[in-house]
């Protein structure tokens, strides 16, 4: 809205309709960022959320800066700070080791879903990335299969519940989607690090704060993880077989 403002500006301005057009998405795109980076986080605050950090911070970062761009890595302070000691606590037993979050939450309005997600509409909810290691050296690393954090499964082998078959054999098409439509040509790049991602869910599973872990039933098993935190999401969802859901109290 701010930017329609400057419009009449740039048409005074600029009389080749090519560089109006030029001016006009760069005036939004100024005050989009303005507004983002400036205007909301203190706003937010108000709103009991608080923003997550943009680039590396304290071993934390976005795996994506798309989701810093669109709002969508607002928490509360509890789960903020949950995500703040589970990356300290993980450093000590995996020295550089960074958590990644995914999609969290808008910065207000409670009750306003973050689309796709059916869930994360209040500030409580984050979803956080695997643990990988690299396929051609073996060492760990802070890099993902799938650029936006989803899509790219550890699939469950013959031998493990098939949810997914399970799940869309009962009518749910959606589960299965974004393993369907995700470019899958990183995947062999990449190893799925059971013992860093053990470890990650079992340090938020020991916070207080934390309510509920999502994870598929055959990596809970695999991991061999027994609290009653981590549980299914439901065949309504998605699978999570290629990331952590963490929602606090």
């Amino acid at each position: 809205m701010f930017s329609f403002a400057t419009y009449g500006y740039i048409k005074r301005k600029f009389s080749n309709k090519w560089m109006q057009g030029l001016m006009k998405c760069f005036s939004f795109f100024l005050l989009y960022c303005i507004t983002t980076f400036l205007v909301i986080p203190p706003v937010a605050k108000y709103f009991g959320r608080l923003q997550l950090p943009l680039s590396n911070t304290g071993n934390v970062k976005p795996l994506n800066f798309l989701t810093c761009l669109l709002n969508r890595n607002y928490v509360t302070p509890e789960l903020k700070t949950a995500i703040f000691e589970v990356a300290e606590e993980m450093n000590r037993k995996y020295p550089g080791t960074v958590v990644n979050y995914l999609d969290a939450n808008f910065p207000f309005i409670k009750g306003f879903s973050l689309l796709p997600h059916l869930s994360h509409n209040d500030g409580k909810k984050s979803d956080i990335s695997f643990s990988y290691t690299d396929n051609k050296t073996g060492m760990q690393t802070n890099e993902c299969p799938s650029f936006i954090g989803y899509g790219i499964c550890e699939e469950p082998t013959a031998n493990e519940q098939q949810m997914t078959a399970i799940c869309k054999g009962k009518g749910y098409w959606q589960y299965d989607l974004l393993r369907s439509i995700t470019p899958q040509n990183n995947k062999a790049d990449f190893l799925f690090d059971a013992g860093r991602t053990k470890l990650l869910i079992q340090l938020f599973a020991n916070k207080k704060s934390v309510e509920k872990i999502f994870i598929e039933p055959h990596l809970k098993i695999r991991m061999k993880l027994n609290n009653d935190k981590i549980r299914f999401q439901g065949c309504h969802a998605v699978r999570h077989d290629d990331h952590i859901h963490i929602q606090v109290k």
